[in-house]
């Protein structure tokens, strides 16, 4: 009986013992080694909840490949055509209404074969012995037209619709945001191409259409004067001033205005002028129904105080090429707009990418400015913004003579004519230059902004 005994305590003892040893390498497990700190069933949940992330996070990641190769096949099937309203740009910038653009109506259809503007002559020296030395003529489009660069529309029509609904695509891609159409009164033209005012309003719509505004650019026609200006504006504003496209100025008094360019201001003396744009002139339209923002053109240094006295609300440059006049020349612009600044004028500093008219000036080939593939366009547009303008006008979107476009072009080559290009770039590679500029100018303004908002040390 005591052996029994003795035998079922050294067995408790044995068990107890394993029990103990049993906890204690419990105890020294940790959860890497398979075991979970959670309460029981706890470890499978998280691991189901793991795994749902996960395929959430798959499918996502699925979804976003498949979304992409969707556009990726959408931008491989879409071919860009201008004509059709159609970009290589699947999101198009906002247009900046600071940025504008000088636009021309003057191209013609082919009438008893001839191409108006197309065909333009080439233009004679004023000097007997400098003309004897280039050529004359006319030239004779579609293989020979008045351009040293191509169009990818061809010798177009300023009058067919499916070229002007390009036109306001390029320039929406391009983000100017207001069209300054050269602008003659009706009945009249330049001396080398037929009258344009009739086309204006598909202009206006098909600009509208595309988020652009219209302002004007008057031209200076035989026998303009003050008295017949006054008569143009009042004719402008009563025709177009309602419609969705006009464009209006607002000015650092608040007053949103009608803006006009008056090309070759300095025709018409101050005093005349005067009479117009000062609020004590004889027929002045200050304070009338058809006050506006009127812009004068500087040529010569002289002319900032010509257009000081005559009453012009700003100045422009126009001219493509630096060092042409003293108003094109970068290097002046500072000391131009200081002048704006202490008589409360408007400086419009006017930028291109390169100057060559020598297909209707033989003999102007010293005032070229290549292109250098986009670089003198961006060193003008640098130059402009260094000045903090109000706004920036760019010359040209299809001044084809003088080679200043930025519309498309490809290249060319004839039996008589090889053509300039914008190789190795692509033909929209000045409208993509246009946006990139435009928008640095949108933040550029931001910044000057928040500048001016500082207060002073």
């Amino acid at each position: 009986m005591t052996r029994l005994r003795r035998k079922a305590l050294v067995a408790l003892f044995l068990f107890t013992l394993f029990i103990f040893g049993a906890m204690m390498g419990l105890r020294t497990l940790k959860p890497s080694d398979g075991f979970s700190d959670l309460a029981p069933g706890m470890d499978l949940a998280a691991e189901r909840s793991d795994r749902r992330r996960l395929d959430l996070r798959q499918r996502k990641e699925e979804e976003e490949e498949m979304q992409r190769r969707h556009l990726e096949s959408v931008q491989l099937k879409q071919k860009p055509s201008y004509r059709s309203g159609h970009f290589k740009l699947l999101c198009l910038p906002k247009v900046n209404e600071d940025v504008h653009i000088f636009y021309y109506l003057w191209y013609g259809p082919s009438v008893d074969n001839k191409y108006i503007h197309w065909d333009h002559v080439l233009v004679p020296h004023w000097d007997p012995k400098i003309a004897a030395g280039h050529a004359k003529g006319r030239h004779a489009p579609p293989e020979d037209i008045a351009s040293s660069f191509y169009p990818e529309l061809g010798p177009y029509s300023s009058r067919d619709q499916t070229v002007l609904e390009s036109h306001m695509a390029q320039i929406e891609a391009s983000a100017a945001g207001v069209l300054v159409v050269s602008w003659y009164p009706p009945g009249v033209a330049d001396e080398h191409g037929g009258p344009t005012e009739d086309l204006v309003p598909a202009v206006m719509d098909a600009a509208h259409r595309r988020s652009v505004k219209v302002a004007f650019h008057i031209q200076p026609y035989q026998g303009r004067t003050e008295q017949t200006l006054h008569d143009n504006i009042k004719y402008i504003i009563n025709r177009y001033g309602n419609h969705g496209a006009f464009y209006r100025f607002k000015t650092s008094t608040g007053q949103v205005l009608p803006l006009f360019y008056v090309y070759d201001s300095y025709l018409t003396p101050p005093e005349s002028w005067a009479e117009l744009l000062t609020a004590g002139g004889a027929h002045s339209i200050r304070g009338t129904p058809y006050d506006g923002v009127f812009v004068a053109l500087i040529v010569e240094e002289r002319h900032k105080h010509d257009i000081r006295a005559s009453g012009f609300d700003g100045i422009y440059t126009y001219f493509a090429s630096n060092g042409f006049s003293f108003g094109s020349s970068h290097q002046n612009w500072k000391a131009i707009k200081s002048f704006c600044d202490a008589n409360n004028l408007l400086f419009i500093p006017s930028v291109g990418p390169g100057y060559v008219d020598t297909a209707v000036r033989p003999w102007n080939n010293h005032n070229t400015r290549n292109r250098v593939n986009g670089r003198y366009y961006e060193t003008a547009l640098q130059a402009a913004l260094s000045v903090r303008p109000e706004v920036v006008t760019i010359t040209s979107f299809n001044q084809w003579h003088e080679g200043t476009q930025i519309e498309r072009a490809v290249p060319k080559k004839t039996a008589s004519r090889l053509y300039l290009d914008y190789q190795p770039h692509q033909p929209d590679h000045y409208l993509q230059l246009t946006r990139q500029w435009a928008q640095n100018f949108n933040k550029e303004k931001d910044n000057w902004l928040m500048l001016q908002m500082l207060p002073p040390f």
